[in-house]
This record gives structure tokens, C-alpha cells and sequence, in this order.
């Protein structure tokens, strides 16, 4: 431990001989709030600490490690160039203050993001605004609540699918609506006859994420937008599987109203770790003006914030969203162009399909038809080995050195394992993966106690979940796995 090598006197930093009036932490902070006692820090070298985090990053599994196959989160990986330009000094050391007239360069880039971002969806306006999904969603449903307001109607309800992500019915609860469930098919679908039952005039949106959290496509798709607009509603489609649609389809073709992006999953800048993510909206030219402020705009060669649009919901994020997360995704977008982000999502689905028919031998697929970019397994036959579950074989994944798959999550699939490889998988990976699945299968029938003890090779073993989540310990302790 770090504490171990502590000295006192030790330091990895000096600072440089003050050249300003000394001034203590109580001329700034209220006494109050200040400790009574220093903390009780480690004293250390800088090779030391150097030494001491990357050895803890180490420990982690993280997407330049190994496969990351977070059904719905698009774990892909993120290429280096990436991270070279949106460490630019010009971008990097921008102050989120600083006038725009010397922003320029940063307000193009964002002015013409917002631009590819409106080409590959099809719609007529969009804002980077939000910082992450969650927040996009937040924001359709402000605007679609400013929408109805304005036109003096009283809709109350969205409808959320029973498959959604379980921020859909957070989101709109958020901002003050109502959330009503509609039912899937036997397929895996939207079922019509329950969508048209629930249709009514205290409907405001539906909420939609196409592929659906199964992994499938909506057929009738078109028919369902249809139907919401006819009973005067909005549709918002859920952007978080959008890595299945990059050339093939503009989402306001499908009839949908206003969208969200991930740039931190479609658009390459992994998110795990809880961040950072951004979240832009796109809505229709019906809907541009109740966007969030400021506005990036453009005359002649010079770029704009604008604040003065008497419809505005207002402002979503402290400065005008997370401005790094966006270089990457416009870097992302203009290194692969229209044809590559075509082929990205063909890959996707190849790969998804792959590993689909893979991993089918070992476990049920419950809605086993073509799928596009991610799939839904089931663990619920392992139950027959002596009452093992999905949980079990996702920490024994752990062990083969490969991250979990989304686990019991959507919740319409018993004991679901949601798989989405991501088209910068190879092909050797997905077969090692789906060796390590049939390994696992096939060790839950002769020794089911190794599912159910492991992980056995991780820094940390099983852990007492509930128990880890009232009694949060974050001391590492290197003589103690569990």
C-alpha cells in the first residue's frame, strides 16, 4: 500500500517560491468548513506514486485491455487520434469563459458537428447541450412539454415500451409527465393493439430506442410513428442504439420527431468509469426553437453564442456541454466519413450476428431471429446446476479475462445476458469469447461451486453486493480478496 511507503518529508511535487501576499484557506472558506485536523495523507516520492496508480489502473478492465461487450452501451474502442486532438492546447487549455472572439476555432467545430450530427439523423436542428443520454432524454421531454404548452394543450403521459432503458421512465417522471407502459409482442416488439388501446389525448410522446433493447429492429416502425402523430403526439427515439444505423437509415425518416445522441458510445469515446458523455438532441424545424441556450450560429465566417430565444427551455449544463467528448466525436466522424460509418454499422450487426449464432449453441436465445448490432441471451438453464444463475457466469467471464455482457437487464428476458460486441471486435475475439462461454456452460455442469465462488484470478473476489452498498470500503487492502 501507498501508506506503507510513507515517509515524512517525502514529496512528488514542489511548488515554486511565492511571489504574492500569503492568504490561508479561512480567508477564502467559511472556518466552519475547514478540518480541525490535517488528513491523514501518504507521504511519498513521485516514482512512488506514479508506481502506485499505474499499478492500480492495471487492475482495472478497461476497453484498451480486453473485450467490453456491454449489451446497450457500445462499449467500442477509442482510437488513439482522438485523444491526440482533443489534447490540442487550442482545445484543451480553452477556458469555458473566454470571449468568443478568441473561441473560434472551438465554436466551427462545434457549429459543424452539430451539422454531421443533424446529416446523419436527419434532422433539421440540433444542440450539444446535454452531457450525457440520460440528459438528452431529459431535454426532449422539457421541449415536448414547452411544445404542448405553447399550443394551450393538456397532455400529461409519455409512453415508455416495456423493453426501454430504465432512464426513459426516470427521465419523464423528471420532467413531470406521466409514464405509461406499453406492452412487446411475442416477437420482442411494440405490440400495435396495446399501443393503440393507450394512444389518447393525454399523450404527449412515446419513447422509443429502435433497435429495441432486444437487439431488433421495429418492422413496423413507420406504422407506429404514424399512429402517435395521428393522436397528436410527439416521438422521440432513444439514440443509444443508433451504432446499428449510421448510413443505412435517418431516424427522422422513420417518422421520429426528436432524438438523443451518445457520442461517448456511437461515436468511439468509451464511457466506462461513469464518464465523461455527451448527449446532443435533434428535433424537427417544428421543435428547433424551444432547443436549450446558448445556441452555436453562424454568420458569414464568424461564429455566435446566442442566448436571446424567448422559447428556449433554458440551459441544461453549466457552460455549453462537454466540450472534449465532442472533438473526439467530430474527429471520429470526419476520419471515417459517410461511407465509413456506413460500414460501422454493418460491421456491428455482422459481428452481432456472429457471436449470436456462437453463443447460441451454449445458451438461449429467447428471440433468436436476425438481430442488429447487440442480442439478449439467457441464463435461466443453468438454474439445473444446482441453482446457478446469469450472475454466476458473468464473474467466472472475469476469470477468462473478459468483461460481463449486460446482465438481468432488458427485464422482459429471464435471466437476460445482453451481448453487443461492437464492430472493432476481430473475428479471433469473438471466438475466444464464445470459448469461454462454452467452458463456463460445461463447468456448471461438472463443478457448479466454481461459478458460484468466483472470481478467483481478480484483484477483488465475490462480494457481498448489498452489503458493499451500505458499507461502501474503498480501502485496498492487498491480503484480503474478499
Amino acid at each position: 500500500m501507498l501508506f506503507d511507503l510513507s515517509k515524512t518529508g517525502r514529496s512528488a511535487f514542489k511548488f515554486a517560491k511565492l511571489d504574492v501576499p500569503k492568504k490561508g484557506l479561512s480567508d477564502y472558506i467559511p472556518e466552519r468548513y475547514l478540518r480541525k485536523n490535517q488528513a491523514l495523507l501518504p507521504e511519498v516520492a513521485e516514482p512512488e506514486l506514479a508506481r502506485h496508480f499505474t499499478h492500480l489502473a492495471s487492475m482495472n478492465h478497461h476497453i484498451d485491455k480486453g473485450f467490453y461487450p456491454l449489451g446497450s452501451c457500445t462499449m467500442k474502442y477509442n482510437p488513439k487520434v482522438n485523444e491526440h486532438t482533443s489534447r490540442l492546447p487550442g482545445f484543451s487549455g480553452l477556458h469555458p469563459l473566454a470571449p468568443v472572439k478568441i473561441t473560434q476555432g472551438a465554436l466551427r467545430l462545434m457549429y459543424e458537428l452539430q451539422g454531421l450530427l443533424a446529416e446523419i439523423s436527419g434532422f433539421d436542428a440540433v444542440t450539444l447541450e446535454p452531457a450525457a443520454g440520460a440528459q438528452g432524454e431529459l431535454c426532449a421531454n422539457l421541449i415536448t412539454r414547452a411544445y404542448f404548452k405553447e399550443r394551450g394543450e393538456e397532455r400529461t403521459k409519455v409512453i415508455i415500451p416495456d423493453s426501454a432503458h430504465g432512464t426513459n421512465p426516470a427521465s419523464v417522471t423528471l420532467s413531470g409527465f406521466e409514464s405509461v407502459t406499453v406492452a412487446s409482442n411475442a416477437d420482442g416488439l411494440i405490440d400495435l393493439d396495446d399501443l393503440t388501446e393507450k394512444l389518447s389525448t393525454d399523450i404527449a410522446l412515446i419513447m422509443i430506442t429502435n433497435p429495441n433493447t432486444l437487439g431488433l429492429f421495429e418492422r413496423d416502425i413507420c406504422k407506429i410513428t404514424e399512429k402517435v402523430h395521428r393522436a397528436g403526439a410527439l416521438a422521440y427515439l432513444d439514440g443509444a442504439n443508433l451504432n446499428a444505423l449510421m448510413g443505412i437509415v435517418k431516424p427522422a425518416d422513420m417518422g421520429f420527431d426528436l432524438m438523443h445522441f451518445n457520442l461517448h458510445k456511437t461515436f468511439s469515446t468509451p464511457h466506462g468509469g461513469g464518464g465523461p458523455g455527451s448527449g446532443p438532441v435533434g428535433v424537427t424545424k417544428e421543435l428547433a426553437d424551444f432547443l436549450p441556450v446558448p445556441v452555436i450560429t453562424k454568420d458569414a465566417d464568424e461564429y455566435s453564442l446566442i442566448y436571446n430565444r424567448p422559447k428556449t427551455i433554458g440551459k441544461l449544463h453549466g457552460y455549453y456541454g462537454n466540450f472534449g467528448v465532442m472533438v473526439k466525436a467530430y474527429t471520429y466522424i470526419r476520419l471515417l466519413g459517410a461511407s465509413g460509418l456506413y460500414e460501422v454499422s454493418k460491421n456491428a450487426i455482422l459481428n452481432a450476428n456472429y457471436l449470436k449464432t456462437l453463443i447460441g449453441k451454449y445458451l438461449e436465445i429467447p428471440h433468436s431471429r436476425h438481430c442488429m448490432h447487440e442480442f439478449v441471451a439467457s441464463g435461466k438453464e443453468l438454474k439445473m446446476f444446482n441453482n446457478l444463475r446469469t450472475a454466476d457466469l458473468a464473474k467466472r467471464l472475469l476469470d477468462y479475462g473478459y468483461h460481463s455482457p449486460t446482465v438481468y437487464f432488458p427485464l422482459i428476458v429471464s435471466e437476460a445476458l445482453m451481448v453487443e460486441p461492437t464492430e472493432t471486435e476481430t473475428a479471433e475475439t469473438l471466438d475466444g469469447f464464445a470459448t469461454a462461454v462454452q467452458r463456463i456452460v460445461q463447468e456448471a455442469r461438472i463443478n457448479p461451486e466454481m461459478l458460484r465462488k468466483a472470481p478467483h484470478t481478480t484483484p477483488v473476489g465475490r462480494l457481498d453486493e448489498v452489503r458493499a452498498i451500505k458499507e461502501l470500503d474503498v480501502c485496498y487492502r492487498p491480503d484480503r480478496r474478499t
